[in-house]
């Protein structure tokens, strides 16, 4: 079964979460827009794109794997927007509203791929 990716709110929430990323990456200084700042948007565009990929392809298990990805691809810019924080570039409360933004999208994929995959509990 395929899902219209568009539909889902998990990818628009993912999608809206890499505008408010993009924003904040403004704060960040010059220097690092082809390192740090380069990392981050490339984790932020994956969340959704990930999702994207897996709504189209033909199984639900394939589609879980794209989760999966998607899950690691949240953890990844929550770790390195702290390093943002840690490093002066963000301040602690910009840090933490978007760290709460994907904090929910985490919960939110893994509650979905549960749904659709159901065996694949660990």
């Amino acid at each position: 079964m395929r899902h219209n990716y568009k539909k889902l709110l998990v990818w628009q929430k993912a999608m809206d979460l890499v505008v408010k990323t993009y924003q904040l990456l403004d704060k960040f200084p010059k220097d690092e827009l082809f390192q740090l700042n380069a990392q981050i948007k490339k984790a932020a565009v994956s969340i959704p794109s990930n999702i994207a990929e897996g709504s189209g392809r033909k199984t639900e298990k394939e589609f879980s794997y794209f989760l999966y990805i998607s899950h690691g691809s949240a953890c990844e810019l929550d770790t390195e927007l702290s390093l943002g924080s840690r490093l002066g570039y963000l301040s602690e409360d910009d840090y933490e509203l978007i760290s709460k933004d994907i904090e929910e999208i985490k919960v939110m994929i893994l509650s979905f791929e549960q749904k659709i995959n159901p065996s694949s509990r660990d």
